[in-house]
């Protein structure tokens, strides 16, 4: 049977859950809705949707299976519940919301109305970012003990301009943590394990006149392992040098996953695992990468693909996804503890991680 979806929010990123939905076999895009009825109705003509609504009531009473969820993040919550008040399945794109409260609230309604509930982070798809995860699961890369997020973006002013709503406390919940850095934060603990404390320190360097919320970060991680990693991150820099999260296991093997430029498909720039050396950097002076965020989005539509063809598969069989809101709440509660310590100057204790509702019934 096809399963119907519709996309809830139709700004920038929608775009790519369009055409990765419109990618997937056995998905049919039903509707879309948005809070601007013209862009909603816009958005549909470029994607070639059949309905196009100014509200989720609307847009649930197609008759939808399924949806995906594209607003600013302190929306997140609010679509999440409905939708599992509906028993529609969603994916949601990252963060999952602004607090790790919401997050608690959007999983136990999910758990209650028995949905298949995912959070969109696609980069967990890349065939570099799995290698490492493989290598770190068959012992070969060991415990992993030290670990690096380096996250050096550019932004331009017009990046916040355009939408009014980023750069702001209420209505995008931070900055370069909770945008563009979470998806490395989420690689990093998925890599590293449960963090048990975080020291960390924000600022606005370079966006004052734009946001107010932070353009700059630094943390320190420590895990359950005994495992430590640093976090660097910044929308600030003058070109930008991309992502990339390494990991040091207890063999003393090094894996990267680098991002260069930004929206390119990540690669292991270092792997030096026992008869396996690659030093492979794709920096080059020639390369364009102070792109735009659309030109960004575009180079990972198939990673997105891969993620919504995944949840399809999930919604079908009934496993999990194979990135639950559990798991997204991992990265969120991470950046609180930043944010946090930033503000009292004291290291915190992300929250701890939520039991799964199988293991509370065993």
């Amino acid at each position: 049977m096809s399963l119907r979806t519709g996309i809830v929010g139709c700004g920038r990123i929608a775009g790519n859950h369009a055409r990765a939905l419109q990618q997937s076999p056995g998905v049919e895009v039903v509707g879309c809705a948005d809070a601007d009825p013209d862009r909603a109705t816009a958005f549909a003509r470029r994607h070639g949707i059949a309905h196009a609504v100014g509200s989720v009531e609307r847009l649930f009473a197609l008759g939808l299976d399924a949806c995906t969820v594209c607003t600013p993040h302190p929306v997140h919550e609010q679509i999440v519940v409905a939708a599992a008040a509906a028993g529609i399945h969603v994916l949601c794109e990252k963060p999952i919301a602004v607090d790790v409260a919401a997050a608690d609230r959007m999983i136990a309604a999910a758990d209650r109305a028995g949905i298949t509930f995912g959070v969109l982070f696609q980069r967990r798809f890349w065939p570099a970012a799995r290698r490492i995860k493989a290598a770190i699961d068959d012992g070969r890369l060991g415990v992993p003990v030290l670990g690096e997020v380096s996250v050096l973006l550019h932004r331009p002013s017009s990046y916040y301009s355009a939408d009014t709503w980023r750069g702001r406390w209420d209505t995008d919940g931070g900055g370069v943590l909770m945008t563009q850095a979470v998806h490395q934060i989420d690689m990093l603990q998925w890599f590293m394990g449960e963090p048990v404390s975080v020291t960390g320190s924000i600022g606005t360097r370079f966006h004052g006149d734009h946001i107010e919320t932070e353009d700059t970060a630094s943390a320190v991680v420590t895990f359950a392992s005994g495992g430590t990693a640093t976090i660097t991150a910044t929308t600030g820099v003058n070109h930008n040098l991309g992502n990339r999260v390494t990991v040091i296991g207890a063999t003393g093997a090094v894996a990267s996953v680098l991002e260069f430029p930004e929206g390119r498909e990540g690669v292991n720039e270092l792997w030096t695992l026992p008869g396996e050396l690659v030093l492979n950097t794709p920096y080059d002076s020639a390369t364009h990468a102070n792109l735009d965020v659309e030109d960004v989005n575009a180079g990972l539509t198939d990673f997105h693909t891969l993620q919504v063809q995944d949840f399809a598969d999930a919604v079908r069989t009934g496993r999990p996804p194979a990135v639950t809101g559990r798991d997204a709440r991992t990265s969120l509660a991470v950046i609180e503890a930043v944010y946090e310590s930033a503000r009292t100057g004291r290291p915190v204790a992300p929250a701890p991680a939520l039991v799964s509702t199988t293991e509370e019934n065993r």
